[in-house]
């Protein structure tokens, strides 16, 4: 079964990073974890906002995205973002596509809510595409713009595209590359395995906290909609660590 990774546009703006990231990734292609990568966008599409003089605001996390925003988000997640660290998986001797949820159909949404525009929420994965691709070898690079059932363009938060594909392709993990090591105890050493209960405990007594608490949330989303295991980890743990929910 595939290994669904999720990485955020920030980190991306690191070249070395990015770098590191694409080198882990070749390797689990290697080791036939068949990996398949979401990602989301960065600073470059706040600046590219800037530069057309389009407001960025954010409700719940959401970025608002009416038209010109939404197609800002397509030329910067589509475009450099996606090809860039598909470009970066290949140097790195995996065989990767660049694709969006709007490829193939691959992820079809709904608004998620009128007020924020052409935001969207998956409600339908064409997982037999990933599954074929993944058959032949390639590496799936999926920037989460989507294609909703209305023949809009949507932008779709890239945590709720990686759990969504991850439920679809029964994918045996979903991890969240993030910059820190996974979870860590009152005395900073690393939590190797959490369930629910124990993650709401752990938020409940300041344990979890800042910038955590919404990582670990976004795992038990995942979980709750239909993820097997969860992990949170960084590129040092890529082959093997972090903090795994089930």
């Amino acid at each position: 079964m595939p290994h669904l990774f999720k990485i955020s546009g920030s980190d991306l703006d690191n070249p070395a990073f990015s770098a590191r990231f694409a080198s882990g990734i070749a390797a689990a292609a290697k080791a036939g974890q068949a990996p398949i990568v979401v990602h989301g966008g960065g600073k470059e599409l706040t600046e590219l906002l800037t530069t057309f003089k389009i407001e960025t605001r954010f409700v719940d996390g959401l970025r608002v995205t009416f038209g010109p925003a939404r197609d800002a988000a397509l030329m910067v997640l589509s475009g450099l973002t996606n090809k860039r660290l598909t470009a970066a998986i290949i140097a790195a001797g995996a065989d990767a596509i660049g694709l969006s949820g709007i490829d193939g159909g691959l992820v079809r949404v709904e608004a998620m809510n009128p007020a924020l525009g052409f935001v969207g929420k998956p409600v339908q994965a064409r997982s037999e595409l990933l599954a074929n691709l993944v058959a032949q070898g390639f590496v799936p690079v999926i920037n989460p713009m989507s294609l909703g059932f209305d023949g809009e363009i949507y932008n779709v938060n890239a945590d709720h595209v990686a759990g969504a594909l991850a439920v679809a392709m029964d994918a045996d993990m979903l991890t969240f590359v993030t910059n820190v090591p996974g979870v860590l105890d009152g005395q900073m050493q690393l939590i190797p395995t959490l369930t629910a209960t124990q993650t709401n405990a752990l938020i409940a007594s300041g344990v979890i906290s800042g910038g955590m608490i919404p990582k670990v949330k976004t795992a038990l989303e995942a979980l709750a909609a239909g993820v097997k295991q969860v992990r949170i980890t960084n590129l040092d743990g890529l082959a093997g660590g972090g903090t795994v929910f089930g």
